[in-house]
């Protein structure tokens, strides 16, 4: 399986290796970084002052030259009504994206055993893996320790691990 990263917006290197590397290690996929792309048009919410997540899937989906695709932004996303997204991604589709926005803040009770770089690097793994997996048919997984458990929070995206529990892993491997 090959996976195309598509940086959107101005993204640091450090963000597109660490992607890489996750999805290296949890799919044993190939993985390529697409040229960046700049913000899609129409995708901004003036009200909000946050962009739309699907935009980002789409362009992704659309661009990207992998089997799967992910859009990785530092722009803050939302879905629908929901405040805020981490990431998003179609059950089984090939497009999908993760926001870096929310994943650098402590705010919300994080981790602060550790640098804030160590931290926000495991976020950025584990939510890439995360929204891979739904793109492979993965549902949200009740095990807490998961990496495809629901995490709405930094604090719930701390706890758990950047890898698939044997259930999880047994569906897509």
């Amino acid at each position: 399986m090959l996976v195309d990263v598509v940086p959107v917006g101005d993204l640091p290197a450090k963000v597109k290796r660490q992607a890489s590397t996750a999805l290296r290690s949890v799919y044993d996929c190939d993985v390529t970084i697409h040229d960046s792309q700049p913000i899609p048009s129409g995708s901004h919410d003036e009200k909000r002052d946050q962009y739309r997540a699907e935009e980002f899937i789409e362009l992704a989906g659309r661009i990207g030259s992998g089997e799967k695709n992910i859009a990785i932004t530092p722009k803050d996303l939302f879905y629908r009504r929901r405040n805020y997204v981490f990431g998003l991604a179609y059950l089984d589709g090939n497009g999908s994206v993760i926001s870096t926005y929310r994943l650098q803040t402590s705010s919300d009770g994080g981790f602060s055993n550790r640098s804030a770089g160590e931290i926000f690097s495991d976020r950025v793994r584990k939510e890439v893996v995360h929204e891979i997996g739904h793109t492979l048919g993965l549902e949200h997984c009740d095990n807490k320790r998961c990496v495809m458990n629901f995490s709405p929070t930094v604090r719930e995206v701390d706890v758990k691990e950047e890898n698939l529990c044997g259930s999880c892993q047994r569906e897509v491997l």
